[in-house]
């Protein structure tokens, strides 16, 4: 569960971009490398104390034709919107400037809490340099050294403390699953449609849906609840100032769905930008399954179908276990396959193996395809665990985890997933050394 959402704001060149880049590496996590995955760097998840957030770069926003003061205040703007708390940061080399007393002045309206990082405080002589900027009214400064990682520690306590009295929506014994896409897909209709209401705004104009909207209800004595989303942009038109990031909407209904419903146009076809928007799904680990919407305007005979999946198979190889769907929200067709899919997915998201079943068929595999060895040495693997659902998670005790290669890796997750339906979850593999 993430904890809550940070902002770094802060005129240019004070290092915010360097703070961000040293908050995300105190992070502890599995980094997946994989092809056609886009990751966008205004964005993040942090961890601190085992507690996860989610932390927006403000610094990456480039807005082009737009006055210096006017770019500030959008950038305050965006935080005091998405945010539950924020970083300040200042240069303690410049002290105290204009600028900052016009930021503080905006921070102050915000009422949420405001951690000030006076940064470039590279060794203790300047420690007293700080102090003046008690001035800004917004609270006690804090010494910071981005490029040496000084301070950060503190910052990241601060960080935590301030979503104490951050409330989540909470939906127990309720399936969760949201609806994304690029702009104009039909994501609204297909809400309305598996809802069988006019609940959500529908329009034929990109970006229409500017919020993330919970829609709770209940089918076959099942409680359900949808999330629509804002259409997730291009990078280059994400940050114009009507679309107030509607992208981090995006991931942050992502992040409290079971299932991701990622909704491809039938009548334009597959674009670029829709491996971005899958990407997401994908990289948080959720049930992913994947609509394939306006299949009522496109013209087919009885091999399209086929040749639509192995498109889509073809350009999206990293959701190879995601079911494909094929609906038209407009028309109403196939809808009543949704809501199976989802439950069947779901459950796949949380199936647990008995430990003895899995050591049993990571056995075979071993049979059949032996470990490889690197520099004489071979890959051994002793037993297996499974420690999380949500998605799958399993742990392999080895002799070295730097021997199991990214292609017996995949190996050993083809094998399990032959062996147990695992399909629209991602499986987690993680290797470690065996405590001797």
């Amino acid at each position: 569960m993430i904890s809550g959402i940070t902002a770094i704001v802060g005129r240019p060149n004070v290092g915010k971009s360097t703070i961000f880049n040293r908050i995300i590496g105190e992070r502890k996590s599995i980094v997946e490398d994989t092809p056609g995955v886009t990751r966008d760097r205004i964005y993040a998840k942090g961890e601190w104390l085992t507690k996860e957030f989610r932390i927006i770069d403000t610094g990456g926003i480039q807005l082009d034709n737009q006055p210096f003061k006017e770019e500030i205040q959008m950038q305050v703007e965006i935080a005091m919107e998405e945010a539950d708390s924020i970083i300040f940061v200042v240069n303690g080399r410049d002290g105290v400037t204009k600028d900052d007393e016009y930021i503080a002045s905006l921070l102050r309206k915000t009422n949420k809490p405001i951690i000030l990082a006076v940064n470039k405080i590279d060794d203790t002589q300047l420690q007293g340099d700080i102090y003046e900027f008690y001035s800004l009214g917004i609270g006690d400064p804090i010494a910071v050294s981005g490029v040496h990682g000084i301070g950060i520690g503190d910052i990241l306590d601060e960080i935590i403390n301030s979503f104490e009295n951050v409330k989540h929506k909470d939906y127990e014994e309720m399936t969760k699953f949201c609806v994304i896409g690029r702009p104009n897909v039909g994501k609204s209709s297909l809400v309305n449609a598996i809802l069988n209401q006019d609940r959500v705004i529908v329009s034929n104009i990109e970006g229409t849906t500017r919020d993330a909207i919970d829609t709770p209800f209940k089918q076959n004595d099942k409680n359900y609840v949808v999330i629509d989303t804002a259409g997730i942009r291009k990078r280059g038109k994400i940050y114009e100032n009507i679309e107030k990031y509607s992208i981090l909407r995006a991931m942050s209904a992502i992040e409290r769905s079971d299932v991701v419903l990622v909704v491809l146009d039938g009548e334009s076809g597959i674009r670029e930008q829709d491996k971005h928007v899958a990407g997401f799904a994908h990289e948080a680990g959720k049930g992913v399954i994947i609509v394939y919407n306006k299949w009522d305007v496109v013209e087919k005979d009885e091999m399209t179908m086929n040749k639509v999946e192995k498109l889509i198979r073809s350009e999206f190889q990293y959701l190879a276990y995601a079911p494909i769907t094929f609906v038209s929200a407009l028309k109403k067709q196939r809808i009543q396959t949704l809501l199976p899919l989802i439950d069947e997915v779901h459950d796949h998201t949380l199936l647990r193996i008995p430990t003895n079943v899995i050591n049993e068929v990571i056995l075979d595999a071993q049979l059949v395809t032996p470990p490889p060895s690197h520099k004489g040495v071979k890959l051994k693997i002793y037993y297996v665990s499974q420690v999380s659902v949500g998605p799958p998670t399993f742990v392999l005790f080895v002799n070295d985890p730097e021997l199991l290669h990214f292609s017996y890796r995949r190996f050993l997750e083809n094998r399990l997933r032959e062996a147990f339906d695992f399909s629209g979850t991602t499986i987690h593999i993680i290797a470690r050394a065996r405590e001797r």
